[in-house]
């Protein structure tokens, strides 16, 4: 009867009425005593307001449906494909859509949309998934920045893939402890060549000068990141490296100029194929014949050999003993040395080699003078305080 009457009612009534007539419809529906024939009509009643040509009935019932279990779910699956912002209060909460409703909207639903499902709590793996795949880079922030969402780590790889380029993304990724090596490196790889599709466009650099700069700044950044990696996560470093196109012997001579025996170390064992240990051994023998034929079976470039050579030579003889900066930076006596002998070769091929290692002394003298520096400003304000505590 009642239900009767609200019908009657609303053939008449603006949309405001109706909106705040279907609100508390839907509530009788869910917390009133109705009985089975009273609730059957409410339920019809509400599935007929689903084609109310105001938006504002048809929100009404999402915002009183959106979280309740005992919704009708017609109703909750009829606003879930509703216009975007009615979908997204019923697609954010409702905990009658299933996984598979929520993967099928993905891949066709606006970006608000695949929001609000990025916001779910307690969002499952296969829908995170499908966000990282298809989803827009707003979506994945949001996935990103839920607590309760279950990211599995190729979802992880794929949004860093696709939008690693975007600085919220890449620093939410960044900040993640657990996040794999090789995707802090893809990351930085990212940003590498944001910075210079940047400074190309303003023309502040020309494209390749931008490139080659980049190109530099990003295998700095990865011998500052194995440096700080655990030993045992280096060899899976090296092989997105390899899969990626940049374990290079510019590369591997800048690991080796920093003392990054390491990384040069794991790097000679994924390019020939040979176990580390015997890699070592070849490394540190003091025959360098041993090496010699480990540096080709790697397939690294004849031309580089003399300063591989050298650096190695330098390496044993105690070069990087009472070096600053760890292994993170290029080390200015081994570099030095290394030039001197290089210069002396005679073939036609040495000087690219000689232009790439004066770029390296120049880098190492620069960050040389910088920690000089910063040493000195770090005594005069220990001298200050010392002072003011005499006075005092």
């Amino acid at each position: 009867m009642i239900v009767r009457q609200f019908l009657h009612w609303l053939r008449r009534a603006p949309p405001g009425e109706r909106a705040d007539a279907t609100s508390a419809l839907a509530r009788a529906y869910l917390h009133s005593e109705l009985s089975p024939d009273d609730l059957a009509a409410a339920e019809g009643a509400m599935i007929m307001l689903l084609d109310d040509p105001s938006p504002l009935v048809r929100r009404a019932l999402a915002e009183v449906f959106a979280s309740s279990q005992k919704a009708p779910p017609i109703v909750v699956h009829a606003l879930a494909v509703d216009q975007p912002d009615i979908a997204a209060l019923v697609l954010e909460r409702s905990p009658l859509l299933l996984d598979a409703d929520l993967v099928d909207m993905v891949a066709t639903a606006p970006p608000t949309v695949q929001a609000a499902i990025a916001a779910r709590a307690m969002l499952q793996r296969a829908v995170a998934a499908a966000i990282a795949e298809v989803g827009c880079a707003q979506a994945c922030l949001v996935l990103l920045e839920n607590q309760d969402a279950d990211i599995a780590p190729f979802s992880i790889d794929r949004m860093a893939a696709r939008f690693g380029h975007l600085a919220p993304i890449r620093e939410n990724l960044l900040a993640r402890e657990e996040l794999p090596i090789q995707t802090r490196q893809a990351l930085l790889a990212k940003l590498s060549e944001t910075l210079a599709g940047f400074v190309t466009a303003r023309h502040w650099l020309g494209s390749d000068h931008a490139q080659h700069a980049a190109k530099e700044a990003c295998e700095k950044a990865t011998v500052a990141l194995a440096a700080d990696t655990p030993f045992d996560e280096v060899g899976e470093l090296v092989r997105h490296l390899r899969d990626s196109g940049q374990l290079t012997a510019g590369l591997l001579l800048r690991a080796l100029l920093c003392g990054n025996v390491v990384l040069f170390e794991e790097a000679l064992a994924e390019l020939s194929g040979m176990p580390l240990d015997r890699v070592e051994s070849y490394i540190h023998d003091k025959n360098i014949s041993g090496f010699r034929a480990l540096y080709r079976k790697a397939g690294l470039p004849d031309a580089a050999y003399p300063a591989f050579r050298e650096a190695i030579a330098a390496m044993r003889e105690g070069v990087l003993l009472g070096e600053p900066g760890g292994a993170a930076r290029l080390k200015r006596r081994m570099i030095e040395r290394v030039l001197t002998r290089c210069a002396g070769e005679d073939f036609v091929e040495v000087e690219p080699l000689l232009t790439l290692l004066r770029r390296f002394s120049t880098e190492a003298a620069r960050e040389e003078a910088r920690m000089f520096c910063e040493d000195l400003v770090a005594d005069d304000r220990l001298t200050g305080i010392e002072e003011s505590r005499l006075v005092a």
